[in-house]
This record gives structure tokens, C-alpha cells and sequence, in this order.
């Protein structure tokens, strides 16, 4: 049956096809990547209008202070070039030349004022570094204390001794405590999870913000007070262990977390359980990055001040024991030197804070070389290493095959003098393999019931 619907005509297309096609229009312009001729002559015109116009203004502006006059001169700058980069450039050009010139001289900010710290530094200290040669067994600054020095005392005589032993101490046992405990923090919020993980992390996150004076004050109240009744190194290292295990699980958790899953599920594919797999696949994969986590770790705690002076106390000697008695790190003996008002004094605690900077700035530069590499990423020593292992690996197995070869061909042998195999190659085999060795075949015996081989009926 034929309904209407299917009888009504197809309507024509009242649409004709255009058979012109519209005007060409201009490209929208582009905003330029790299450095044209005029953007460098206008760098040039503001960073000379800058400083020129700074230095003019500050007297009638009466902005007499010196930190006043680098602000306008760089302010006028930044005006001076946007103002002509827009007499060529449009809006959005404009806009994205000025943010461009804005963060780069902000970056650039940023570094010279670390370059002025550190040189400040030296310019203060270069009289106790002057006089150091090595070549005249002139190094008292670090082989010797300030027991027998006075603030009065040449250059000659005292040094830093004692405190390079004290933060030498306090570090390596806050490490002690600091690496296996941030370590298994780390493995138990990736690897194990839980309901107990999300609390563990924001513990973790919290503590990092914590001041350090709080740190100082916890372990002067609980250990101090109550345990020791005395000033001491431990103490110290348990106040710099409570800052120093939330940076260092908090960097081991990121580097946990760049381990490809892949490798785990190919650990556990080839019947490792979870423990191995973590032990034998993760921890190796991220080696580099837990040495980058514990470099950090000890970078951020051998600067600490306040909870060293709240628990460790100060002294001019020397103490080699960590347990008894004050003990004195290099951030403490620098403020103490820089707290005399003797000019000797204070070039002794401005050469100590260079010596600090010079020691944080090894630790930083070797976090950076080790954290370049990426999680699973082996380097060229590491490759041949893993090969001679790989030769090593593939002659025990080979050695292990001849081995079963011969054991398994004397076990088949057909000739009935060849008697009972060897027990020692026997041995030989089941030390090699737990696999058992293959029983000899024994002749058909007859059943006692009188049934056939096969017959289960």
C-alpha cells in the first residue's frame, strides 16, 4: 500500500550554484618571531632613556634614596619601548613585544641581585681570603677553632673548624634519619596507597610550609627539656630532620611518579609480586632522582639557623661528639662572627657565609646535572654497565644449558652398563636448577590386579 507522502513530487533546489568565487582578502598579519632592526634600536633608545631620565628626575622629585632612582629608570624604560614599538608594530605585537621585554628584565632582575648578594659577600670577606696560601700552609681558617682567639686576633689565628665538624655531624644524621624514613614514605604513597595516603600527603605539604623556628621550638620542648637537659648536636639534627623530610618526600614522590607504569606491569607480568617489583624495577629506575631529592634535602637543611641556635647552642671549641655538650654549625658561627663589631670579626663571618653559598651552590649544580635525567633514562655508563652485566648473565646461562645437557643425556642413555648417574653432576644439576632431574624409565611391571597400561576401567 502506497501511502501520500511517498506520491508528492521532489521539490527543485531554489539554490542556484555560484559560479564566481568572492574577492581575495589579506592575509591577517602575523606577529613576528625573532629580533628585527627596529625592536633593537628601540631596546637601545629605552635603556638609554631610562637610566638618563632616572637620574634626572630623582633629584627634582626629591627621591634622594638610591633604591628610588633604578625604579624610575626602569619603569621609564619599559614606557620608552612600548611607546616606540607601537609606531610600527600593531596592538597585539605591541602588546606581546612589551610582556616579552617585562619578564626578560625580570628574570634578569632577578639574577643580578643573587650576582650582587654573592658578590657582596666576598668584597666583605676577600681580606680573610687574601690572606689564605695554601702554598704557605696559611689555611688556619679552616684547621682551626676560635677557643684560643679573641675578637681582637689577627686573621692569622682561628678558623672554622668547629663549626664545619658540628654541620658535618648534624647533617649526616639527619640524613641518617631523613633518607630511609622519606623513602618509604614516598613508596607508601605510590605503591601502596590507601584511605591513609591522602592524609599522609597533606601532613607532608603542611610541614613544608612549617617555619623553622616552630622546628626549633618543637625539639627544644621535647627533647631538650625533657630528655637531654642540655644543648646538643642530636638535638640540632632532629630539629633540621623535621624540615628536611617533607622537601625530601615531597621530591621523591614526584620522581615516583614519573616511573612509567608500563615497567611495573611488566615486573608483575613476568611473576615478580609487589615487593620485588619495587625493589628490583622502581627503586633502580628512580636512583637518580632520589640522589637529586636527598641533595636538595641536605642543600635546604645545612643553611638553617634558628633551630640550630635554639638546640644546639654556641661555642668557640671544638666537640667532636654530637651527644654532649653545645655544637656549633656554620650558620650560627657566621651570625656570631657578624654580630662582634671588630672588622676582623666580621670578615671572618661574611668569608664563612661565602664559604656556605659556595658549598649550597655545589649541591644545587649537582641536584641539576643529576635531576637532567628522566626517570628510566640511562646514560652511557650506566649502558655499559648493563651490557658487561648482560655477557655475564648470558655465560651463566649457557653454562647452566651444558650442564643440563649433560645431565639430562646420561639420564637417557639406553646402555644398561652405564648404571646410576652420576650423584655429584646430579647435585651439580638441582644446585643450578630447583627443577628435579628427570627420573630414568623404569620397565613396564605387571599389575597385581591384571590390568593394562591405559586401562581405567
Amino acid at each position: 500500500m502506497t501511502t501520500t507522502a511517498s506520491r508528492r513530487p521532489i521539490p527543485k533546489a531554489t539554490v542556484t550554484p555560484r559560479d564566481t568565487l568572492p574577492p581575495l582578502t589579506a592575509d591577517p598579519p602575523r606577529i613576528r618571531i625573532g629580533r628585527s632592526r627596529h625592536e633593537m634600536l628601540a631596546l637601545l633608545g629605552g635603556a638609554a632613556a631610562g637610566p638618563a631620565v632616572g637620574f634626572l628626575l630623582g633629584p627634582v622629585l626629591g627621591l634622594t634614596t638610591l633604591g628610588w632612582v633604578p625604579l624610575v629608570s626602569y619603569l621609564w624604560f619599559v614606557l620608552t619601548y612600548g611607546a616606540l614599538i607601537s609606531l610600527t608594530e600593531n596592538g597585539p605585537a605591541v602588546r606581546d613585544r612589551f610582556w616579552s621585554v617585562v619578564l626578560w628584565s625580570a628574570g634578569l632582575l632577578i639574577v643580578s641581585m643573587l650576582f650582587l648578594v654573592i658578590g657582596y659577600t666576598l668584597v666583605r670577606g676577600q681580606s680573610v681570603f687574601r690572606h689564605l696560601s695554601f702554598s704557605h700552609l696559611r689555611h688556619n681558617f679552616f684547621t682551626d677553632d676560635m677557643s684560643l682567639t679573641g675578637p681582637l686576633s689577627p686573621l692569622s689565628e682561628g678558623g672554622i673548624f668547629h663549626a664545619l665538624v658540628g654541620t658535618i655531624e648534624q647533617i649526616g644524621i639527619a640524613l641518617a634519619i631523613t633518607i630511609p624514613l622519606g623513602t618509604a614514605t614516598a613508596v607508601f604513597l605510590n605503591e601502596v596507597g590507601g584511605r591513609y595516603a591522602r592524609l599522609v600527603r597533606t601532613v607532608v605539604e603542611a610541614m613544608t610550609a612549617l617555619p623553622s623556628v616552630v622546628a626549633g621550638l618543637f625539639i627544644y620542648g621535647s627533647v631538650i627539656l625533657l630528655v637531654t637537659r642540655q644543648f646538643n648536636g642530636f638535638a640540632a639534627s632532629l630539629a633540621i630532620t623535621v624540615l628536611m623530610l617533607p622537601i625530601m618526600i615531597r621530591s621523591a614522590d614526584v620522581v615516583f611518579r614519573l616511573v612509567p607504569g608500563n615497567l611495573r606491569e611488566a615486573g608483575l607480568a613476568l611473576g615478580g609480586g609487589q615487593w620485588a617489583v619495587v625493589r628490583r624495577v622502581v627503586l633502580p629506575t628512580v636512583r637518580s632522582g632520589l640522589t637529586t631529592a636527598i641533595i636538595l634535602g641536605t642543600a635546604h637543611g645545612i643553611g638553617e639557623t634558628a633551630p640550630v641556635l635554639l638546640t644546639a647552642g654556641v661555642t668557640n671549641n671544638l666537640n667532636w661528639n654530637p651527644f654532649n655538650g653545645p655544637q656549633i654549625s656554620l650558620p650560627l658561627a657566621a651570625l656570631e662572627f657578624i654580630k662582634s663589631p671588630q672588622p676582623d670579626m666580621k670578615a671572618r663571618g661574611f668569608a664563612t657565609a661565602a664559604f656556605l653559598m659556595l658549598v649550597v651552590l655545589v649541591l644545587f649544580v649537582i641536584a641539576r646535572v643529576l635531576g637532567g635525567q628522566r626517570a628510566g633514562e640511562v646514560t652511557d655508563r650506566q649502558r655499559r654497565r648493563l651490557a658487561v652485566r648482560s655477557q655475564r648473565d648470558l655465560g651463566r646461562i649457557e653454562d647452566h644449558h651444558a650442564r643440563v645437557a649433560v645431565v639430562l643425556a646420561e639420564l637417557r642413555d639406553p646402555d644398561p652398563r652405564a648404571g646410576v648417574v652420576d650423584i655429584a653432576r646430579t647435585r651439580a644439576f638441582t644446585a643450578v636448577d630447583d627443577t628435579p632431574p628427570i627420573p630414568p624409565e623404569q620397565p613396564d611391571r605387571p599389575d597385581p590386579f591384571g590390568r593394562h597400561a591405559g586401562d581405567d576401567s
